[in-house]
């Protein structure tokens, strides 16, 4: 389903949304977490695909790869470790630690009561878990009834306390806040409700280093590499964090923004329909776990409702064949190791570009640049393997074949 937004508006970035959230906070979140050596040292991997941009019948088609972000896995550590970095020093103004002391653990003896809590549906736990075992507090994750044993593992690996609910995800967001209030815990939750959106604000203001990274060495004043912006879901964050960069940036100019769920978890899509953050209509069970999401951010909405022009959904059995051409690299281009999240983006192009209709909507003609955000790897080995017919292991080593090929390093593609 393809829904235009009649709220989406050409214009420079509004004033009222850069005091929440803007580019200086953004680049300053990434220098903290330049400290952090659970995170790779440079940016990563932005993967041209020529080959199947033709394919699909546009001029340019970029795929920043997640994966490579950590061991983790996924963009998720952008989101918590920041936002729980920033919780820590408003907690303790007065003790003059540093971004990279805490990182570090200097400071883990004075922050062993401390507690935060959260929901997951897996990458976010999981970042959150590693921040705090770095940092040295201790950390309680609610997975409700869908998360599996398999994305459940490497959370307690990390050192967090498992708090498993029979509900959906929408109740173990719930289940956190209850937590919080009962044992004077703090909640690090990338979705806001009333009188929570400090924390969601700082996750969200990490994942904008994602553009930040892609931006970087574009001149100033020089017009934006990408016309088209297609990015996943869920309860919002991402696309908040990644609209209002590109937003604040290029203003009236920015590219044309796309928003792609899963159909059983279309939160976003319709709190377009209504016109203020509204709840999904569907199951919300979806393979692609990480935007099975069923009620949206109402802080993150601020951003969408005026930049974002389409939101649509895409079924998993569309997902899952995204994944699958990105690791085959079928088209001839790079091997990609994308996971089901990941996969959403490219699955949304598929669908517009098969439909001429859809394709005219959004504007994807031949001098089309699109960038698609794979969000995260083989989070779910599992599943993964299952889904594409193969590991992430021997995607990763196809990939690298393909560049020796080439005569390419990864880094030549970031």
């Amino acid at each position: 389903m393809l829904f235009t937004n009649p709220q989406a508006r050409r214009s420079a970035y509004d004033e009222s949304l850069s005091e929440v959230m803007n580019i200086a906070r953004g680049q300053e979140s990434r220098q903290w977490l330049s400290h952090w050596n659970r995170l790779a040292p440079h940016p990563t991997p932005a993967w041209p695909l020529p080959r199947l941009a033709a394919q699909l019948g546009i001029g340019q088609l970029v795929v920043k790869d997640e994966s490579k972000r950590s061991a983790l896995g996924s963009f998720k550590v952008l989101g918590a470790p920041i936002a729980l970095l920033r919780l820590v020093l408003r907690r303790w103004p007065d003790r003059g630690w540093t971004p990279a002391e805490l990182l570090a653990g200097r400071h883990a003896a004075a922050l062993r009561d401390f507690v935060v809590v959260s929901a997951t549906d897996g990458n976010h736990g999981r970042a959150l878990a590693a921040a705090a075992q770095s940092i040295g507090c201790r950390c309680a994750i609610v997975l409700h009834a869908q998360v599996s044993k398999e994305r459940e593992t490497p959370i307690a690996a990390l050192g967090a306390e498992i708090v498993r609910i029979a509900g959906n995800y929408d109740e173990s967001v719930e289940e956190a806040a209850h937590l919080a209030r009962v044992n004077g815990w703090e909640v690090v939750s990338d979705t806001s409700y009333d009188g929570y959106e400090e924390v969601p604000r700082d996750v969200m203001q990490g994942y904008g280093i994602l553009a930040d990274e892609l931006l970087e060495d574009v001149a100033a004043g020089a017009p934006c590499p990408f016309t088209h912006v297609i990015v996943q879901g869920g309860v919002g964050g991402l696309a908040a964090g990644v609209v209002s960069h590109f937003w604040e940036r290029y203003g009236a100019a920015r590219p044309t923004f796309i928003v792609v769920e899963p159909e059983q978890a279309d939160c976003l899509l319709q709190s377009a329909r209504s016109g203020r953050p509204d709840r999904a209509t569907g199951s919300v069970d979806s393979v692609m776990a990480g935007l099975a999401c069923g009620e949206t951010s109402p802080l993150a909405w601020r951003f969408l409702q005026p930049a974002v022009d389409l939101f649509m959904t895409v079924t998993d059995a569309q997902a899952e064949q995204a994944m699958r051409t990105l690791a085959s690299g079928e088209a001839g281009d790079v091997p990609v190791l994308s996971g089901e999240s990941g996969a959403a983006g490219l699955a949304a192009l598929q669908v517009l570009a098969a439909d001429p209709a859809a394709r005219d909507t959004s504007g994807l003609g031949p001098d089309a640049r699109v960038l698609l955000i794979s969000t995260e790897g083989a989070t779910a080995p599992g599943v993964y393997r299952a889904l594409t017919g193969r590991s992430g292991e021997e995607v990763v080593a196809a990939q690298r074949q393909w560049l020796a090929r080439e005569g390419m390093v990864e880094q030549a593609a970031t």
